[in-house]
């Protein structure tokens, strides 16, 4: 029995495998390589590179490797770039997810764990956002992943997959020991983006919008470190393996951050006076996203250990410097 993690090599992707393998798991990746990276990977786990709507290499690798769960990361994630794309994402999150969930069930997977995305919520009616208002995406990116969520739903009805959604807020930081950490040159997450900034990588940071109602006009995000992102993944599949039921669970940490106090908190912990450069708002940005958190508590064993801005900050300015050092030899 194994477990496959799309989109493996990629970001979250590589903290779960992390997490997976620390508690004693099997796992195969499947990821196509195009954010992620072989050597984020322990060399021991084995690496299918393909597409997760190869519907053969699918089915293939489910056979080989006895996969019983599927973690699901391989995605697009940029939301002005769906606002640009909007048919990509469509393509990307929810056609493929679809072929993703059809290998499943033919072949009998048991468990399914969906990244989801707290881009469902659009700008919610109250703060912080509960799983069960209304869901009103204003971005294609959202739109993708509240179909995909849909479809899981059906799926797991008509066909008995067990599952659980994770929806998302702001993920950052890095694997406290340094395994793995954000490896795209072009990502787009905040703390990433300040961090290379912090490191002359950038020659500054832009702030998209600071006219929004928030305390300081700019975006308001709950920020969750990756590797308590990860554990919550591997909570959730306990929770499943145990005979637990569906779940849709926000993963947060229930606190929000302005855009203008995490670059605050970069210039502090890098002692390095970022250029900043304010621009206008961005297409498909919600004002203020912050997660209730009371369900994921209640019902999953998940303890978060980096509930720190300053410390997240600081594992992503390690990771930063040694990606800069790898990429010098």
């Amino acid at each position: 029995m194994s477990v496959l993690v799309t989109g493996g090599a990629g970001y979250i992707g590589s903290h779960m495998v992390l997490a997976l393998r620390d508690q004693g798991d099997d796992v195969v990746v499947l990821d196509n390589l195009s954010t992620g990276f072989r050597w984020a990977l322990p060399e021991d786990v084995p690496l299918v590179v393909g597409d997760v709507a190869d519907d053969a290499l699918l089915d293939k690798t489910i056979k080989d490797y006895g996969v019983t769960a599927i973690a699901h990361f391989a995605a697009r994630i940029v939301v002005p770039e769906s606002v640009a794309d909007p048919l990509g994402y469509y393509l990307g999150n929810t056609a493929k997810t679809r072929s993703l969930l059809a290998s499943a069930v033919r072949n009998g997977v048991e468990s399914f764990i969906f990244s989801s995305t707290a881009a469902v919520y659009g700008n919610p009616p109250v703060m912080p956002v509960p799983e069960d208002v209304p869901l009103q995406p204003v971005s294609p990116y959202g739109r993708s992943k509240l179909m995909s969520e849909w479809m899981l739903q059906d799926t797991a009805f008509a066909h008995g997959l067990k599952y659980v959604v994770l929806r998302y807020f702001n993920v950052a930081g890095a694997d406290p020991g340094g395994r793995t950490g954000q490896s795209t040159p072009a990502a787009t997450h905040l703390i990433k983006v300040a961090c290379q900034a912090a490191l002359g990588l950038r020659p500054q940071l832009e702030v998209f919008g600071t006219d929004y109602d928030t305390p300081d006009g700019s975006c308001l995000r709950d920020y969750v470190q990756v590797s308590d992102l990860a554990q919550a993944h591997v909570a959730a599949l306990d929770h499943l393996r145990a005979g637990g039921d569906n779940l849709t669970l926000n993963c947060g940490y229930g606190r929000g951050y302005s855009v203008l106090e995490v670059v605050e908190a970069v210039k502090r912990v890098s002692g390095v006076d970022i250029p900043v450069v304010l621009s206008p708002r961005r297409a498909g940005d919600p004002a203020a996203i912050v997660a209730e958190v009371a369900k994921i508590k209640s019902t999953l064993d998940w303890n978060p250990q980096f509930q720190n801005l300053d410390m997240i900050v600081s594992q992503a300015l390690a990771w930063e410097r040694g990606l800069a050092d790898r990429a010098t030899t």
